[in-house]
């Protein structure tokens, strides 16, 4: 396919996603109905489209109007690039542009327009992250790195940077964590790669291995993970240290893939349900990565940006303190409550800690520690209690 080829094509995608499907079952779609693009175009429009809706607010803006033929020349001039050249109407080329469409560009107008935000969370994110917010906004316009964990009870980074390059996959280890790879080429090789495949990594974001990282992991301990979802905690913690590690979520089908991932890691796992988890703590840490808005992971889900509402806050801030005030009487005496989310917003995060500790006598914070971009990852936030 040629470059506006492809740019058409997304424009298509990005017609359906605003219509109100989701991205990725758009993209696979059309994937499956256009089998004679391959593996490249179909990782280029993928690109484009995920870009744009990233971009979304001040694309539209910049391209006349909210739609896939808009967000593909806003997108275009807010590269820099003539949308004229692309536009042509030649060949598989989107039709040219008109003089009337030429007349809605715009440039972008008010902070969320031009910083990609819905205008409701713009005090939001000034609130929690004060000078570096606009850096922070800004770094969620563009695609997040690729990281990998090693694997430490199978590999170092250096086995591991080498068994990757075999196969084809170049990465650097990378200093959010010292297990931390970054994917500087052949991201797409990753899950077909042999280093995969033996458990000798796994994907996972740098700001998620970091705040693992934090905890006071030691051989002997019991933990647990206990919004556990796909289980990349769960396998971080016991890659750790030689901990007993049990894994429970609140709807156990998230928990489906994890046993044959803990296989491949050479990591024990016991999966717990609910009626399971007073039986079988205390346990020395609980980890709760709980639900929460994902603003830290946005480059990575765009869509969930502009599916936020102040109404589905208020919901996930009231499932976050059900989640602490549930897990707190797992905890052994003298025992860490970790508290995490993927999230900028204080709401979430240093506000609903304040919360928990104003209705939970006997607890306090030691730590807590947000991760951003500057670190080079997504957005995280981690603080440990404890009584």
């Amino acid at each position: 396919m040629t470059p506006a080829a492809r740019i058409a094509a997304a424009a298509d995608v990005l017609d359906a996603v605003l219509d109100g499907d989701t991205a990725n079952r758009v993209l696979q779609a059309w994937g499956r109905s256009n089998r004679f693009a391959g593996s490249g175009d179909r990782r280029a429009i993928r690109d484009l489209v995920f870009t744009a809706l990233r971009r979304r607010r001040s694309s539209a803006a910049l391209g006349g109007g909210l739609t896939g033929r808009g967000l593909m020349i806003g997108l275009l001039r807010d590269e820099g690039q003539a949308p004229e050249a692309v536009f042509t109407g030649e060949g598989h080329a989107p039709a040219a542009i008109t003089d009337e469409e030429r007349g809605l560009w715009r440039t972008p107008e008010g902070v969320g327009e031009a910083t990609d935000l819905p205008d409701w969370l713009v005090d939001p994110f000034r609130e929690a992250l004060g000078d570096s917010w606009r850096d922070t906004v800004a770094a969620l316009r563009d695609r997040a790195p690729v990281f990998l964990r090693v694997n430490l009870r199978k590999s170092d980074p250096g086995q591991a940077i080498a068994a990757l390059s075999s196969d084809g996959v170049s990465t650097e280890p990378h200093p959010i964590s010292t297990a931390a790879l970054v994917v500087t080429d052949g991201a797409h090789k990753v899950a077909q790669s042999t280093a995969f495949a033996d458990g000798l990594v796994e994907l996972q974001d740098g700001a998620s291995q970091a705040v693992v990282d934090t905890l006071p992991l030691v051989d002997g301990q019991s933990v647990l993970d206990y919004c556990a979802g796909g289980g990349g905690k769960t396998l971080a913690m016991a890659a750790r240290a030689q901990v007993a590690v049990a894994a429970h979520d609140a709807e156990p089908r998230r928990m489906v893939d994890l046993p044959a991932r803990a296989a491949r890691a050479g990591i024990t796992v016991t999966r717990l349900d609910t009626a399971q988890l007073a039986a079988a703590g205390p346990f020395d840490i609980v980890l709760c990565d709980a639900p929460c808005s994902g603003s830290g992971s946005w480059r990575r889900d765009p869509e969930g940006k502009w599916a936020l509402t102040p109404a589905r806050l208020a919901e996930l801030t009231a499932i976050q303190a059900g989640i602490l005030d549930a897990a707190q009487a797992l905890v052994a005496p003298g025992g860490t409550l970790a508290y995490a989310t993927c999230s900028f917003l204080r709401a979430e995060n240093e506000a609903q800690v304040d919360a928990f500790l104003a209705r939970t006598p006997g607890w306090r914070c030691t730590s807590q520690r947000r991760f951003g971009p500057a670190e080079g990852g997504d957005g995280f936030f981690i603080a440990h209690l404890t009584r």
